[in-house]
């Protein structure tokens, strides 16, 4: 049986608390690379959804999703933006950020402090 990314990021997330160091960060990238596909994927659903929408209609339906966007933003930006917003709702997106901000608190982060 074929593993769904949203599954995927819930068993990675669940082993994320028992896991240390090199283990957590292989973990985390493993995790991240899977919302990245997620978000990927969604994206090019709501751009075929959305296909159809002049920009103006576009700034409606983002005011009506509570999303905020402005004139100066571009139809692939109001898109994208779209589909973030979407996504972070997704129980995979709220999955990954809470086992990324559970990481952090113990030190472990994929992004280098400088």
């Amino acid at each position: 049986m074929m593993m769904t990314a949203t599954q995927r990021i819930f068993d990675l997330a669940a082993a994320a608390p028992a896991s240390h160091g090199k283990d957590l960060v292989q973990l985390l990238r493993q995790a991240n690379e899977l919302y990245q596909q997620g978000l990927q994927d969604l994206h090019r659903e709501v751009a075929a959804r959305l296909d159809g929408l002049t920009t103006a209609e576009l700034m409606i339906a983002a005011e009506v999703a509570g999303m905020p966007c402005d004139a100066s933003q571009n139809r692939d930006e109001m898109i994208l933006l779209r589909a973030l917003a979407e996504w972070e709702r997704t129980p995979a997106a709220m999955a990954y950020a809470e086992m990324a901000e559970a990481a952090a608190r113990r030190g472990i982060c994929l992004i280098p402090e400088e």
